[in-house]
């Protein structure tokens, strides 16, 4: 529903990223917003010490850019995790367009509020749980996105390591590696 209405509303710059390739860097000025057509993408930013951090995970559906509309620039880099198709949205014209078509702005404020709620939890999860429920919340939530995408779950692929899933969790790759084997241990997960 969302790609038809944006397709028909917004003229749309459609673009293959593969693993590793970036959609757009922190210091790019802010033109437009971005759309996970397909694939999975991750935003990085950079922290004082010069570290990564990912700070979100988008899967199908999912749009980028949305934290520069305030700032007129975008706040992270915006990267592909495996063979992606991002859709691209001029800003200025989905405005426009969503003017005439008040359910393509609903959109907009859909993905706002989603993407809000998002990282909510992963600050809760990351203040508030022990190293084990960390990973079985963050393992459930993948499986969660995948199933709400019609997508299968029962057998979930994973398309970053072991250390880049500590990093998003504010966890070490030993402390993730320790986890995910207790909770095999439990038969939480195969």
């Amino acid at each position: 529903r969302q790609s038809t209405l944006l397709a028909a509303h917004a003229s749309i710059r459609r673009r293959v990223v593969h693993a590793g390739e970036r959609i757009f860097h922190p210091v790019d000025p802010f033109d437009r917003l971005y759309v996970v057509n397909a694939g999975i993408c991750k935003s990085v930013s950079m922290t004082a010490d010069g570290r990564e951090q990912v700070v979100e995970l988008h899967l199908k559906g999912d749009w980028l850019g949305l934290g520069a509309i305030a700032s007129g620039q975008y706040e992270a880099e915006a990267i592909a995790m495996d063979t992606s198709e991002v859709w691209g949205v001029s800003y200025q014209e989905l405005m426009l367009a969503g003017q005439r078509t008040p359910e393509l702005m609903h959109l907009v404020h859909v993905a706002m509020s989603r993407a809000l709620g998002r990282k909510r939890n992963a600050l809760l999860s990351i203040c508030t749980l022990p190293a084990d429920a960390r990973v079985a919340e963050f393992l459930l939530w993948w499986a969660d996105a995948l199933d709400q995408r019609g997508m299968r779950n029962d057998h979930v692929r994973l398309p970053m390591s072991r250390a880049e899933i500590g990093n998003y969790l504010g966890m070490t790759l030993e402390s993730v590696s320790r986890a995910l084997s207790r909770l095999e241990r439990h038969n939480v997960i195969r």
